[in-house]
């Protein structure tokens, strides 16, 4: 698998028209922030937009962007491995909006960012695990299950738990917006 090109969001900026830009994010990260023009086409979606996303980057440049990078970049490995050539946010829109660059926002605040997502059921299913621990000793398992995983999570730069939580009906596009993405992008 090949390295993605990447850029960073000073460049990015002075380029963003060139670029037909496509956010991998869930639906709720991407109302919290995402780039101007940005159409939104979850990880987990892009699969099913191959050949809408084909015919885009025969149009120009494919600028993909996610949170902090990761996303975005096996986002462009995934569509190398289908012929289409894409970039890479640097630091995704974290980056992007602190370097002061402009970012759209959706103000009906129907979803959750993932990251805040992922600090509630954490929280809780720490606090779960100690409570009933209190009880059945064995339950504080669950409390050192999340606290691993959230160390593996640091150390690897994935989350398993956001993953999961992107798989929830809430999080999903809804089929009406996606095919409003698609059909906009295939104009």
């Amino acid at each position: 698998m090949s390295t993605p090109t990447a850029i960073d969001p000073a460049r990015a900026a002075e380029r963003l028209n060139t670029y037909t830009v496509i956010d991998v994010r869930t639906p709720g990260e991407y109302a919290a922030g995402h780039l101007p023009g940005a159409h939104n086409i979850p990880l987990d979606h892009l699969r099913t937009a191959l050949p809408v996303l084909r015919t885009a980057a025969a149009r120009g440049e494919l600028l993909m962007v996610c949170a902090s990078g990761a996303r975005s970049a096996s986002a462009c490995a995934q569509l190398a491995e289908a012929g289409i050539t894409a970039t890479t946010l640097t630091g995704g829109t974290t980056a992007w909006i602190q370097q002061g660059h402009p970012a759209d926002r959706d103000t009906t605040g129907a979803t959750w960012p993932m990251e805040r997502q992922v600090r509630l059921a954490a929280g809780a299913l720490v606090l779960a695990g100690l409570a009933l621990g209190t009880r059945y000793r064995p339950a504080r398992r669950l409390s050192a299950a999340v606290g691993s995983g959230l160390v593996f999570s640091a150390a690897t730069g994935t989350c398993g738990m956001a993953a999961l939580l992107a798989r929830l009906p809430h999080n999903r596009p809804r089929a009406a917006d996606l095919d409003a993405t698609l059909e906009a992008l295939g104009r």
